[in-house]
């Protein structure tokens, strides 16, 4: 990965190779969010011509290191009007890093509303008009690419959100099926893109092969120690791999931190209709899979197939945050509907989460009622129409919460929180309050050490070690993220340091690298910093730090919780 593509739209699209230049060394998260802080005007506009989105894949991605295929987008928010790092698995971040990109970036603006389709190859580059797609919905979209390109290239595409430029639009990344079923969901980058002027990506790595690592035996070792930890650890290698990350809806419920009818409640009553041991037993019992990695090279697998009662395909395995965003935060119950809105959400191009907070906040609008299945399916249909109510809610829950009134709105920044209480879970409500990208428990997962009990143990209702525990998870995942791996061998790292070492073996022998424990913190904390410093520049503040008033207000049951760490120490929490 020793080059960057930069496609500049305009009534004239074109593109240039260069060399990585000052951006070498970083990938994923690392390279997007610096190329971002540095090329990007804090102030513009996020759909004007001068925000730009950047593509990466991690440092390790496209090699035989395990988990490695995840895939970094960067921009200004739409949504939140933060720097943005939207990340997805799937099968581009592999793809691209084979084919020896470290980024794409894209520039300018849409000529005149027209889309393309950007076609990358080892020794080519096309931008060709998207005509044949236009107007298309993602699984459409990604059946005429396929039918076109071929079974042995990734795709990633915007479906009709992001063509509107909704802020809750999603770009999707086609798994191994080639199903667009693994987005970079939040803060709006599908519109991003539409703005951009690109439908589609088709990434093509024919005739590349695997990156090779400098130290080849080095490596292989690692990696086998690297896999043998990650099996070891209940969480990774037997609740993950038997229920997906579903197994959770039970665990947060029993602590009282499942959000149900839009925050008003800590636990859902009907949790078993819709937990993941349910859900796995509902996809096997009809022929799905409970258990399937979302990308070559995973060892987690926690991924699987949703069917309906007749066996046929619906959807991929929803997510915990999906299930409970358009399930128990909507008082609904029934996994099959969950499906099928999560398939709408996919198909249209949207983030699960948001949408399933911004139908929470509808539902206690008025516009139907806590449980109504049919009532949300309805309402996610408005916004895949395009229809006036559709663009309301099509633009996430803090927009449709000032359209009708309502102040339980649970966002920050602007971005809706997913799928735990901050009440009851006080280490997950610092990271969504002082992450650089809007509510976001992937920022500083501290339900690890609230709840699960890795790393330790936190008692999550109460302030006291909260500020640390956050700070240190933001610093971490702000590394791995720029790595290419998932974020769930965070697990199997912090409970186990022979894993963490060979984490650090496995890049130091495929760069040829000496990085030690203190150096992926140092990037941690410089990737945090651009960040912030960007954020800053566009007119962000300390008192934007800070959840919504209620949740120190209003007391959550079962425990009669609010949320009580104080504005001074959330302060601190970037103080090293």
């Amino acid at each position: 990965m020793d080059k960057i593509l930069r496609v500049r739209m305009s009534s004239k699209p074109e593109y240039s190779i260069e060399e990585v230049g000052d951006y070498a060394g970083i990938g994923g998260r690392a390279l997007t969010s610096k190329v971002i802080f540095t090329e990007v005007p804090p102030l513009c506009h996020p759909l004007g011509p001068e925000n730009k989105l950047v593509i990466a894949p991690g440092l390790m991605s496209g090699s035989a290191a395990a988990i490695s295929g995840r895939l970094s987008v960067g921009c200004k928010s739409p949504l939140t009007g933060t720097i943005k790092e939207s990340n997805a698995g799937g099968q581009a971040a592999q793809v691209l890093a084979k084919i020896g990109y470290a980024a794409i970036i894209l520039e300018g603006e849409s000529p005149e509303g027209k889309l393309y389709t950007l076609i990358v190859r080892k020794d080519s580059v096309e931008i060709v008009p998207a005509d044949d797609i236009t107007g298309l919905n993602n699984y459409a979209a990604v059946e005429k690419l396929v039918a076109k390109y071929g079974e042995k290239c990734a795709y990633m595409s915007i479906g009709s959100a992001g063509e509107r430029k909704m802020a809750n639009s999603s770009i999707a990344v086609t798994d191994m099926e080639l199903r667009p079923t693994r987005h970079c969901g939040r803060g709006g980058v599908g519109a991003v893109m539409a703005s951009k002027g690109i439908k589609a990506l088709v990434l093509d790595d024919a005739g590349c092969s695997v990156r090779k690592p400098v130290n080849d035996e080095a490596f292989k070792a690692a990696n086998k120690e690297f896999i043998a930890g990650i099996k070891k650890h209940a969480v990774s290698g037997q609740g993950l791999p038997a229920y997906g990350t579903n197994v959770l809806a039970n665990v947060i419920n029993e602590a009282g931190g499942f959000p149900t009818n839009n925050f008003t409640t800590g636990q859902f009553d009907k949790v078993h209709n819709i937990s993941g041991e349910t859900q796995a037993e509902t996809e096997t019992s009809r022929g799905g899979l409970a258990t399937h990695g979302c990308h070559r090279g995973c060892v987690i697998q926690c991924s699987g197939t949703y069917v309906d009662k007749d066996g046929n395909y619906i959807t991929k395995q929803p997510e915990y945050e999906t299930v409970w965003a358009h399930g128990a935060n909507c008082g609904i119950d029934d996994l099959d509907a969950i499906a099928r809105m999560d398939r709408m959400d996919d198909d249209f191009g949207l983030d699960t989460i948001e949408m399933g907070a911004t139908i929470g906040v509808a539902m206690e609008a008025g516009l139907c009622e806590f449980g109504d299945a049919e009532g949300a399916m309805k309402l996610v249909r408005e916004v895949g129409e395009g229809t006036p109510l559709g663009r309301i809610l099509g633009s996430g829950a803090a927009v449709a919460a000032k359209t009708f009134g309502i102040e339980r709105a649970p966002v920050v920044k602007g971005q809706a929180m997913p799928a735990y209480d901050p009440r009851p879970i006080q280490g997950i409500g610092v990271t969504y309050a002082t992450t650089p990208m809007g509510a976001d428990h992937t920022a500083g997962y501290a339900i690890a050490t609230n709840i699960l009990k890795v790393g330790g143990f936190v008692d999550p209702l109460k302030p006291q070690g909260q500020i640390e525990l956050s700070r240190n998870l933001q610093i971490a995942t702000a590394a791995i993220d720029s790595t290419g791996m998932c974020l769930f061998i965070a697990f199997p790292i912090l409970d186990q340091p022979e894993t963490f070492n060979a984490f650090v073996d496995l890049i130091n022998a495929f760069h040829g690298l000496n990085l030690t424990a203190d150096d992926v913190t140092a990037l941690g904390k410089d990737i945090l910093t651009w960040e912030r410093e960007f954020n800053k520049r566009a007119g962000f503040t300390k008192e934007h730090d800070r959840l919504p008033m209620y949740f120190k207000r209003e007391r959550l049951a079962p425990h009669d919780a609010i949320f009580d760490v104080t504005d001074e120490e959330l302060d601190q929490v970037f103080n090293w």
